[in-house]
């Protein structure tokens, strides 16, 4: 498989939750919502537009796998997809689901410090472990299509 710098940035084999031809989900290293991924090109591009035709059919299938995976494990409220690419260049989304009430995981309640305004990327205290998240959502993550 082909990887980019970004891969590395977030994580890399440590925090990875799937692959597909195009594109690798990985658990976002600060959880700031409970369940936060990135969303990533495996591909050279800095630019969306830069990304071949093929990548953006299989984005529709991955961004589903995500939601479905979000909704059965987490519960989100609403889900936010944030392309920033201002430190790590590669094409790559933040993916935050998003919460109206603290959310349990693993005996911890987490709350969404920035509901219902625009996610805290700050927030530092108390989050989950992106490495336990990632093997969770792994666990849940659609098969067919990996």
């Amino acid at each position: 498989m082909n990887r980019n710098a970004t891969f590395e940035t977030f994580g890399g084999m440590r925090t990875l939750v799937a692959d597909y031809r195009h594109w690798s989900v990985q658990a976002r290293p600060r959880q700031v919502t409970l369940g936060a991924m990135v969303l990533l090109s495996h591909g050279p591009a800095h630019s969306f537009s830069e990304l071949p035709p093929e990548a953006f059919v299989e984005l529709s299938h991955v961004v589903g796998d995500i939601e479905a995976t979000a909704a059965a494990t987490f519960g989100y409220a609403k889900i936010n997809y944030l392309m920033l690419m201002m430190v790590d260049p590669h094409v790559h989304f933040h993916v935050l689901p998003r919460y109206d009430a603290p959310v349990e995981f693993e005996g911890v309640a987490y709350p969404d410090p920035g509901w219902p305004g625009q996610p805290d990327l700050g927030a530092s205290a108390g989050l989950a472990d992106a490495v336990r998240v990632a093997s969770v959502l792994k666990a849940a993550w659609p098969k067919s299509r990996v």
